[in-house]
């Protein structure tokens, strides 16, 4: 079976059609960093590691009625959205934090998901991250295979990067991306569902 050609995925290409996808993943990366630092401050804050998470806003129109992610990792218990859990450090290879979306088990009321990154927890801090990396697969046939990729921003401030969001339309999704770069305070979840509404 050949390797699917990975695309990079930007707001510039408007809604990517998800049809015939009917699992989609999507996984975020990074790698731990100084911030900065060097000599020993920055050899500890790299041996520490930087906690970011991978949050899906799952919305009703304009209201947010399920988060996946932080300790959230079953929202709807019905297997249609699954966070792999709370990775604390960034060390290690592969996804950090990986969303998987069913679309068929998604209840018809969730019309879209904002997917973000963020340095939610208190203490955390996105310029400690470095290579933050957002990758999209389709697990449709049982097996799963990255077909493009997101590369946020590292321009603008604040601890929240709003990544992408999946739209509903009728019995189809799509997929748009919206790299945009925002300020939640950080341990409010009502502001981190504040921050999604407003993409």
């Amino acid at each position: 079976m050949a390797t699917p050609t990975v695309h990079t995925l930007t707001k510039d290409d408007g809604a990517a059609d998800l049809s015939g996808v009917t699992k989609m993943g999507i996984g975020v990366s990074w790698d731990t960093t100084g911030g900065g630092s060097g000599g020993l401050l920055g050899m500890a804050r790299r041996a520490r590691g930087t906690d970011l998470d991978a949050i899906a806003v799952l919305m009703s129109g304009s209201d947010p009625v399920r988060l996946a992610g932080l300790d959230s990792l079953d929202p709807l218990q019905n297997g249609a959205v699954i966070h792999s859990g709370d990775n604390q450090t960034g060390r290690g290879s592969g996804d950090d934090e990986l969303i998987e979306v069913s679309f068929d088990k998604v209840p018809p009321n969730v019309t879209s998901i904002v997917f973000v990154c963020a340095a939610y927890k208190r203490g955390s801090d996105l310029r400690k991250a470095a290579n933050v990396s957002v990758k999209v697969y389709d697990s449709s046939d049982g097996t799963t295979a990255q077909v493009a990729d997101i590369w946020p921003s590292m321009l603008g401030t604040g601890n929240a990067i709003a990544v992408a969001k999946a739209v509903r339309s009728g019995s189809m999704w799509t997929l748009e991306v919206i790299n945009q770069r925002g300020t939640v305070r950080q341990g409010d979840q009502d502001a981190l569902l504040r921050f999604a509404v407003g993409r």
